[in-house]
């Protein structure tokens, strides 16, 4: 089968491509390697079966001819920054929803009928419903990123439904584990590096928020393109537990020894779109015959870990 990968190079999507290689797929990576990291990619370019597309999604020419010949696309690109959304309000409406817009025209003109998207739990806004299953009433949005993936899982559904494609719509907790480069842990490990003394903390620290280990993220996405057939498939992928942030905070200043001195901005959230409690109902896909093989605190540690041993990813945001 060829497959597709949108963000290929990126955290996710450059685990998601050695995974699909090593199971003997062709693979062709699109990415503008904005966020994604040419590193990631070493051993799939070893592969015969590997090909790079380097451009934007809102080039619609290098788009199309990416298309031509696919079976499968896996749509993982995106901005995924929900801090700095509302400095730069234009940028999720390009780089999620007119860029998924413009994988699936071509999609649509190359007769790829199967699509994989990476939507997110940030779309349940702050939810009245803990857990919070598929089936949640959809409440105000808070974050311009929730809001631009919700519009993608839209123009998906109907794609689906307008052009008989068949489409698993994955709403993510946050991902950790190896090549992690955006997040609490990058965060907090690069200013303690900076100052093993003190670390500022947004909001109170008390945010509740659950994890998922990228391995862990990639079974649970296999295991419902193999087994969830409707037409439009929407999933929550997480775990059964969660941690606040202070609780994050206490492994990774104990794993490295520290006890720098907290100071925090204060409130319920760190900024705007911050849900204070993000906490997904699994059962649909646990019904699927998935469960994680590593809980919160495991995956705190062994991305901790990796960025430890590759320091030379800390300054790759600048």
């Amino acid at each position: 089968m060829k497959i597709l990968v949108t963000g290929g190079a990126g955290f996710i999507g450059s685990h998601l491509t050695e995974r699909l290689l090593q199971t003997g797929h062709e693979v062709s990576v699109y990415d503008n390697f904005s966020t994604g990291q040419r590193q990631f990619l070493k051993a799939a370019e070893d592969d015969g079966r590997f090909e790079l597309f380097e451009a934007d999604l809102l080039d619609e020419t290098t788009l199309d001819s990416s298309m031509q010949g696919v079976d499968f696309v896996w749509h993982l690109a995106a901005n995924a920054d929900v801090r700095f959304g509302t400095d730069r309000p234009r940028l999720d409406l390009e780089q999620n929803t007119i860029a998924t817009s413009n994988v699936l025209e071509a999609m649509r003109k190359n007769n790829v009928q199967n699509i994989v998207f990476s939507s997110t739990g940030s779309i349940y806004g702050e939810a009245s419903v803990i857990p919070t299953p598929e089936s949640c009433p959809m409440p105000t949005q808070t974050s311009l990123y929730g809001a631009s993936k919700l519009a993608c899982e839209g123009l998906i559904s109907a794609y689906c439904e307008g052009f008989n494609m068949r489409g698993w719509i994955f709403r993510f907790v946050s991902i950790l584990g190896e090549r992690y480069t955006h997040g609490h842990i990058f965060d907090f490990y690069r200013k303690l590096l900076e100052n093993p003394s003190n670390l500022a903390i947004l909001g109170n620290g008390q945010q509740r928020k659950s994890y998922l280990y990228v391995h862990d993220c990639l079974d649970a996405m296999f295991q419902a393109v193999e087994n969830a057939s409707a037409r439009v498939n929407i999933l929550n992928l997480g775990t059964d537990e969660y941690v606040q942030v202070n609780d994050s905070v206490d492994l990774i200043t104990s794993h490295l020894g520290l006890t720098p001195e907290r100071s925090y901005s204060g409130g319920e959230r760190g900024w705007i779109g911050d849900n204070p409690f993000i906490f997904l109902d699994c059962n649909r896909i646990r019904s699927l015959g998935w469960s994680p093989q590593y809980n919160i605190r495991e995956g705190i540690l062994k991305t901790l870990k990796w960025l430890e041993n590759n320091h030379w990813v800390l300054g790759s945001r600048e």
